[in-house]
């Protein structure tokens, strides 16, 4: 790329790996199918061998934000009911936290304006969109995080958490985060441990009040409440040791723990904000000047693009920090003026911070990204890149109809990982008009890729996988998990179907077939994981990690407005950490287990053994 790279990595593995994998520079990709596809080194397996890898393989499932009642105050009311179809039931009272939480309402409603917040608290019903991290100091620690909502039809919600301290057996804390209940929204979930075993909760909070319709409106100036932000990328701390649901640091020098604010309304907008921390006490034998630094990165719609930032803290180890250092804009490609986004950074053992960067080529039109990599040697001061990775991927739509059958949209569209000396890139392409999942990797920061290779095995190519999510295991192992619909949906008179509640899914402007969905193929959804060794040999199949199909109709947050059914929500991305010899992975379902009669949105926990 004519850069010049201030650290080179050379080691004999590092270069009978690249000999062995071929790495290529990659080439544009054509109307054909994207590079990789079809190409699935352990072969393809029937729909029978994988449903049966969830018994065979010993995974488990743990419904969790099902087992205790959480509410809040909302600071906007969201009256909008879309039920009896798929299950909405609105905003409902609460009929009695069993918590521990604060439901409200709170200091940060005290200046909102007349007819806000809302006069009770409200029963969070749906929980989608997920991370899940594994404490670095008690491998049985795992917190993991999701949107709360209290109105789904509003897409009204606060983030929430749940904490377990027996590796994912039982989840005895939950509730929303607290210290930000005074904006309309607090979105994308995000957090990492530090070294020392506190919890970083990376936030995006901001304010929209609806209109009689229902749609959001977003009026600087106008906003439910003067007394905080228009919006920002913010920080909550969950310190070593906490057990309680309220125990969070949320400020910073007495004010909110905001990385970044605005209120320049639509021509000021952050978004995406992802978070890493440097583990690492020693880097090539030296101390580290950046150990325990937390990286934030987001990206700004400013009118003209987005472009995608970093600022840091040092933190320390009672849970607080050092003051975020100023804004850093991260190169990018095809001019800075086109919008680049999803970022996903990651600190490798040498300190080394990496981040993918996804740009949306205007001259490609809404067909096909670029996928770039920058990469950092000094703590974030300075950047290295773009690199390319991949280019003219094939992308879902991003908003209503991304796949047949369905109204939820496509989610971000890649997922990166650092290893030993190595960097994984997966990406989902949609050439041959589904969803499938690619992979590939660098041995030389991104100086040059493997061919890239798909991840999906099904045999079937006229079904949709999406939302990539990878981890590395201290092995070297690389799991890749994702959303799947392989499967048909359970079958009329069944058990399966009755639990999965297809009963209540009658309306769906986007399917052709004949509603209840029963035995629909590329409806129903499933979550799977494929394992592989560092240098992407295969291990195995797709192992099915969820137990029971779900609708992904029912109780979807429709994420534009009530009134428009055809645009519903999962989330972007769901959560996947890897612990020893353990993978967790978090992930939406709506299926009753006996636990979630209603078939919302629930959160639930997977646990495999990496192989």
């Amino acid at each position: 790329m004519g850069h010049t790279f201030r650290r080179v990595i050379a080691s004999a593995a590092t270069a009978s790996v690249i000999s062995a994998m071929a790495l290529v520079r990659v080439s544009s990709a054509s109307s054909a199918l994207d590079p990789g596809a079809g190409n699935v080194p352990q072969g393809l397996q029937s729909n029978t061998a994988y449903a049966a890898s969830f018994k065979g393989r010993g995974v488990t499932n743990v419904f969790v934000t099902s087992q205790k009642v959480s509410c809040y105050v909302p600071e906007v009311p969201s009256p909008f009911n879309n039920g009896p179809n798929d299950g909405y039931t609105g905003e409902t009272p609460c009929p009695g936290a069993n918590t521990g939480e604060d439901v409200g309402p709170y200091a940060s409603q005290v200046l909102s304006r007349p007819g806000y917040p809302a006069t009770t608290p409200m029963l969070v019903t749906d929980h989608s969109e997920s991370d899940i991290r594994v404490d670095p100091t008690n491998p049985n620690h795992l917190i993991g995080s999701s949107k709360w909502f209290a109105g789904a039809e509003g897409y009204n919600h606060l983030l929430g958490f749940y904490e377990s301290w027996d590796g994912g057996k039982t989840w005895p804390v939950m509730g929303h985060v607290p210290g930000y209940e005074g904006f309309t929204d607090n979105t994308d979930p995000v957090g990492a441990f530090d070294a020392y075993g506190n919890y970083y909760q990376a936030l995006l909070p901001y304010q929209f009040y609806y209109d009689k319709g229902g749609h959001k409106k977003y009026e600087t100036g106008n906003e439910p409440n003067p007394g905080i932000d228009n919006e920002a990328v913010s920080v909550a701390v969950r310190p070593h040791g906490s057990t309680g649901v309220r125990g969070w640091i949320t400020t910073h020098n007495g004010k909110p723990d905001n990385v970044f604010t605005t209120n320049a309304g639509l021509g000021q907008e952050p978004d995406k904000e992802w978070i890493a921390i440097d583990r690492n006490p020693t880097v090539l034998g030296r101390p580290n000047p950046n150990f325990n630094r937390v990286y934030m990165m987001y990206v700004n719609f400013n009118g003209n693009g987005s472009k995608p930032y970093v600022q840091s803290a040092l933190g320390n180890p009672d849970g607080t920090h050092g003051d975020w250092t100023a804004p850093v804009l991260l190169p990018t490609g095809n001019g800075a003026t086109n919008n680049n986004t999803y970022l996903y950074p990651h600190v490798d053992r040498d300190g080394v911070v990496y981040t993918p960067v996804v740009n949306y080529a205007s001259q490609q039109g809404s067909c096909c990204v670029d996928i770039y990599v920058d990469y950092s040697t000094d703590g974030g001061a300075t950047w290295q890149g773009p690199l390319v990775a991949a280019t003219g991927v094939h992308t879902a739509p991003l908003s209503g109809a991304g796949y047949v059958n369905t109204t939820f949209e496509d989610g971000i569209e890649e997922t990166f990982a650092v290893g030993d000396h190595a960097i994984y890139l997966a990406y989902e392409s949609k050439s041959s008009g589904f969803g499938n999942i690619l992979l590939t990797a660098s041995f030389d920061q991104g100086r040059t890729w493997s061919g890239p290779i798909q991840v999906n095995d099904n045999a079937s190519g006229t079904v949709d996988e999406f939302q990539p999510n990878l981890a590395v295991g201290p092995d070297g192992t690389l799991s890749i998990n994702f959303y799947d619909r392989r499967l048909a949906c359970p079958a009329a008179r069944t058990a399966e179907a009755v639990n999965a509640g297809l009963a209540l899914d009658r309306s769906n402007p986007n399917y052709a077939g004949s509603l209840p969905p029963y035995g629909a193929s590329n409806y129903c959804v499933t979550s799977s994981v494929q394992f592989y060794a560092r240098d992407l040999t295969p291990k195995g199949h797709n192992v099915r990690l969820t137990q029971h199909s779900w609708d992904p109709q029912l109780n979807s947050p429709d994420r534009s407005c009530p009134c428009n059914q055809s645009d519903t929500f999962l989330g972007d991305y769901f959560g996947n950490d890897i612990a020893g010899t353990a993978d967790y992975s978090s992930f939406v379902s709506t299926y009753d287990d006996g636990s979630n009669p209603h078939h919302y949105q629930q959160q639930v926990v997977a646990k495999i053994s990496v192989p």
